[in-house]
């Protein structure tokens, strides 16, 4: 039986779900494949280091800032940690090779960005005959080093027309750039029975006829849904809170003069937009595409606050001409007249979009994997020799296997000592730390 690697992190919830989303369907397919979800941060840092000191885990700083809004300047923040990234390279390469060698992948495939050099040269160093796949979760590139790493062996999944054009102009070899017809969605997007919209409505607390709108900005919902709640009090509305139980408590509260629902955490997301008749949010990848799915005419925004691998986004809404992008929330009430006046013309443009993506993937790995060619497996080599035998059985690295001296934790290790003072507390546990602990397969989620 093959093993499959699904990388994961869970900055924005979107490359979680997308693995969750794989993993679904590889079962579902019947394919003969052990798949394990890796969790990239738990594997370069194992002992939790950043959690420790700064009592958060990485990706809670990014998703913080989703949450609240406030995402002016992560432009910028990007190349800071691209940079930071190229920094510790040849440290991160060495601890996942060690990773790889553990756990020893047939394929290897990232759901994430930014990561995907540092992914493949360890997987590399490892064993270069394991192929390496990264899936793209953004409908476009964000050039240089996000998603596409051109001067690589790195087969590349694109869920758009222009992400493949991209890929290609690169540099990119053709034979591994693969098409896709979209973003992967949950399965039971496509499985989720019709309902009776009425009567559903009506139970739930909404005018049975009245077009309605589903407000959603990701997982954790967004302060940006005040605003929109307050600017449309005579608007039906469906607000996704997903756990910020705070914000819900807030959305309760405020006055409106058409019926609304505030939903709290669920997994029956594709039921809630078979209530609606359009969507407003970000214009997050995975939103817009289950919206759209879903028949729903889409709301986005599109300004310096907006992600900068999101941009492209909202020129692929008015391509397809599926919604309205406004330059602010301030013109929201008119976006919503907008839709509602054509919303059987919006409509009829977004149900030509046809989304099969996640059932394409496991189809374009099989043949991945097929093409493989498998010489000696993990075989010792280069900087890395020693750190860990191969044997059948997989054992654990022991004391000898591990290198004299301390190890720092991702996204730590390679900074000058000079610099370790600055952060008292991190310096003085990273100094006396000189423990190497060997990652192993990550499925917590």
């Amino acid at each position: 039986m093959k093993t499959v690697d699904l990388i994961w992190f869970n900055a924005g919830g979107g490359h979680r779900a997308a693995a969750l989303a794989l993993e679904q369907a590889i079962q579902d397919q019947g394919l003969p494949w052990r798949v394990r979800k890796v969790n990239l941060v738990q594997v370069l840092d194992p002992l939790g280091y950043f959690r420790r000191v700064t009592g958060m885990e990485p990706e809670e700083i990014y998703n913080r800032r989703l949450s609240t809004g406030f995402t002016l300047g992560l432009t910028q923040e990007l190349k800071l940690l691209q940079g930071m990234i190229r920094w510790t390279h040849a440290l991160m390469v060495q601890r996942l090779a060690l990773h790889w060698r553990t756990t020893r992948p047939d394929l290897v495939v990232s759901l994430i960005p930014n990561f995907n050099r540092v992914l493949h040269d360890s997987l590399a160093l490892a064993d270069p005959a394991v192929p390496f796949v990264t899936v793209l979760t953004d409908m476009a590139d964000h050039p240089p080093h996000f998603w596409i790493e051109p001067d690589l062996a790195q087969h590349l999944v694109c869920g758009t027309e222009y992400a493949y054009a991209q890929a290609v102009a690169a540099g990119c070899a053709p034979d591994r750039v693969y098409r896709s017809s979209g973003m992967i969605l949950r399965p039971e997007f496509y499985t989720q029975a019709p309902i009776a919209r009425s009567e559903e409505r009506l139970r739930v607390g909404l005018d049975a006829a009245t077009p309605t709108g589903l407000v959603l900005f990701g997982g954790t919902g967004s302060r940006a849904m005040k605003g929109i709640a307050a600017r449309l009090p005579k608007t039906p509305l469906i607000l996704m809170c997903g756990r910020n139980e705070k914000l819900a408590a807030q959305l309760r509260a405020l006055p409106s003069q058409a019926p609304r629902v505030v939903v709290g955490f669920t997994t029956e997301v594709a039921r809630w937009m078979q209530l609606a008749d359009f969507f407003i949010g970000k214009p997050g990848p995975g939103s817009l595409s289950e919206a759209v799915h879903q028949g729903l005419p889409v709301i986005v925004t599109r300004n310096a606050w907006t992600m900068p691998q999101e941009r492209w986004n909202t020129e692929w809404v008015r391509q397809h001409g599926l919604g309205v992008v406004r330059p602010s929330l301030r013109s929201i009430s008119a976006a919503v007249d907008d839709i509602t006046r054509n919303l059987p013309e919006y409509q009829a443009r977004v149900r030509r979009i046809e989304n099969r993506a996640v059932f394409e993937v496991p189809q374009i790995l099989a043949k991945i994997l097929e093409q493989a060619r498998q010489p000696a497996r993990f075989a010792s080599r280069g900087p890395v020799s020693g750190l860990v035998e191969s044997s059948s059985d997989h054992r654990e690295p022991v004391a000898a296997d591990r290198p004299a001296g301390p190890w720092y934790p991702a996204p730590f290790r390679g900074c000058p000592s000079k610099a370790l003072p600055k952060i008292p507390k991190l310096g003085r546990a990273m100094r006396k730390e000189r423990t190497l602990v060997a990652p192993a397969i990550v499925t917590k989620e």
